[in-house]
């Protein structure tokens, strides 16, 4: 790609099976008269995921909740004009997620005439841009390995909270300061683009208010876990990965709130379960592994507000994680 701002943008393949065969939903864009995967630009300091699923409803009616991601499309396009590159080219970097379906009637309501679900030989067929294609054949070979389906266990250190050296009452009382309450807000639809349906949390006030306006906003109990706790953790610290095991047992979108030095044990933990090769989001020789992420993460350290999602199929003793994302605070 040429140099220059990169104009950022987000998008999915939302997927389904029908008589036993593969189908994945396309768009058809009448200004430029082609068809593509549904996807448009980030809004100010809107977050990758958050803008798939934003852009998806508003391409096709449907509200969806994202799996794993998909290969990235980079390539240089002309300001205002179609997606062919013509005039002074600008680079474009467009991050692409699987998804499925979960409501919406379908209507559309912003720059598209017509929404099919195809068939994968139809589909490819119809692209109108051969870059596309590559998240279709991700898509494609996640179906072969059986990983297409998946379900996310969020892991997030709590956001900025006041400072140790200025509070004076119990430490597990320590609020969260101004910063990590947008953090917390921001938090909202990060967990809905991924469809968390479970929130678990140590019971100290930083951690639980992190995840409070999400379990507020989408109606859901939130569950105490004193295991999760930091003070738990150096008296027992094989409370909190038991806590880990049930959620994988369970296998239902979950979302974790926890402390720094709790972490690194969880995550390495779940690298166990991970696997070695590459992430289907990335298709260079350099692409990190899941179970290098998350050894990486665990040796580093994740910052305050930091969310990492694990994708997961299977639950129990099969659960495998396939893909790893990490989204630090900004």
């Amino acid at each position: 790609m040429n140099g220059g701002t990169v104009t950022e943008a987000a998008g999915a393949l939302p997927w389904r099976h029908r008589r036993g065969r593969l189908q994945v939903v396309m768009v058809h864009r009448p200004r430029y008269d082609d068809w593509s995967w549904a996807k448009g630009k980030l809004d100010p300091g809107e977050e990758w995921p958050v803008a798939a699923a934003r852009e998806v409803f508003e391409e096709t009616g449907f509200h969806v909740r994202l799996g794993r991601p998909l290969p990235t499309s980079r390539y240089d396009v002309a300001e205002g004009s179609s997606e062919d590159v013509s005039g002074q080219p600008a680079p474009k970097e467009v991050r692409y997620w699987a998804a499925e379906v979960v409501g919406g009637a379908g209507t559309l309501v912003n720059e598209i005439d017509e929404v099919a679900w195809l068939d994968v030989d139809d589909a490819t067929d119809r692209l109108t841009y051969d870059r596309d294609r590559d998240q279709l054949r991700a898509l494609v070979q996640a179906d072969r390995d059986g990983t297409l389906t998946t379900w996310p266990l969020v892991i997030l250190r709590h956001a900025h909270s006041c400072a140790r050296s200025t509070w004076t009452k119990a430490d597990p009382l320590r609020p969260l300061d101004a910063r990590g309450r947008e953090r917390a807000e921001a938090m909202v639809p990060l967990l809905t683009s991924y469809g968390v349906i479970r929130v678990v949390t140590s019971p100290a006030v930083r951690c639980l208010d992190t995840v409070l306006p999400y379990a507020a906003a989408a109606g859901l109990k939130i569950r105490l876990k004193p295991g999760l706790s930091e003070e738990s953790f150096e008296r027992r610290p094989d409370h909190a990965p038991g806590h880990l095991t049930k959620l994988l047992a369970r296998g239902g979108a979950a979302v974790v709130s926890t402390h720094g030095p709790v972490l690194p044990r969880l995550l390495e933990q779940l690298s166990g379960l991970a696997d070695a090769g590459d992430s289907a989001a990335n298709s260079d020789d350099s692409a990190d592994s899941a179970k290098g992420t998350l050894l990486a993460a665990a040796e580093r350290g994740m910052g305050k507000g930091e969310a990492l999602v694990a994708h997961v199929v299977g639950t129990g003793d099969q659960a495998r994680i396939v893909d790893v994302e990490l989204y630090p605070a900004p």
